[in-house]
């Protein structure tokens, strides 16, 4: 039986979303459902979250949950970006 290949998904989250536990909060959720990946800060006030999973179901959850992030946070807008890291090293997940 062969097994399904890692799906990676990346989002670019802009609003309010560094200083309100938005990183540490997406790490919960991503264990929580079994996602590997990464949350990071980036320069401009945005959060860049890649998400893989086996699962695709599992990533439209963390999708659906990266518009509203934590109750500190303010989303003003989620947009799915290219992915350029290399998946082979991504075994959890981790806030950066």
């Amino acid at each position: 039986m062969k097994h399904a290949e890692h799906i990676c998904k990346c989002y670019h989250i802009f609003g309010k979303v560094q200083g309100v536990y938005f990183r540490a909060s997406t790490r919960e959720q991503a264990v929580r459902l079994g996602i590997s990946g990464y949350a990071r800060n980036l320069g401009d006030g945005s959060v860049e979250v890649m998400a893989c999973s086996r699962d695709v179901r599992q990533i439209e959850l963390l999708a659906n949950w990266l518009h509203d992030g934590p109750k500190w946070a303010r989303v003003e807008r989620v947009q799915t970006i290219h992915c350029t890291e290399n998946i082979q090293n991504l075994l959890n997940f981790t806030v950066r």
